[in-house]
């Protein structure tokens, strides 16, 4: 797939067809940009699932947090990456340890690491990177 632009078409297509985001490096934070993303998602309607292993146990936006992907006992739609390009691809691996694999992976801005996307590609993961939610969803009317 070509990341460096992606259809709105398809973009649409994830944003409405997901329902349940994991969303990895979720912070308590109010400051960090996934604390405010957590908090439009779910005034959205989407159930999100805080990934944090500092935070496991505690809640973010009354959401319990699970320390890795791994910890997630009900299907995910989304994976939702709030980490550094480079820990990209130890995100991927955890993906392939999950139960259920999610059809897709969106890496928040900033956010790209084009060897770990072709990997989750292979498995049929979609992958959508340095773009975010939070500005998608009101830019397409959703």
């Amino acid at each position: 797939m070509n990341h460096d632009q992606y259809p709105d078409t398809l973009i649409r297509e994830i944003l409405t067809s997901t329902k349940t985001i994991a969303l990895v490096g979720a912070s308590p934070k109010p400051e960090r940009p996934s604390y405010g993303v957590m908090a439009m998602l779910l005034k959205r309607g989407y159930t999100v699932i805080p990934v944090n292993p500092g935070q496991a146990g505690k809640a973010i936006h009354g959401q319990t947090v699970v320390a890795n992907l791994t910890d997630i006992d009900v299907p995910v739609d989304m994976i939702d990456v709030f980490r550094a390009p480079e820990q990209m691809g130890d995100v991927v691996d955890d993906v392939f340890k999950m139960k259920t694999l999610p059809r897709y992976i969106w890496g928040q801005l900033g956010v790209r690491n084009d060897l770990a996307a072709a990997r989750a590609e292979e498995k049929g993961i979609t992958v959508v990177m340095n773009r975010c939610p939070a500005i998608e969803i009101p830019r397409l009317g959703l």
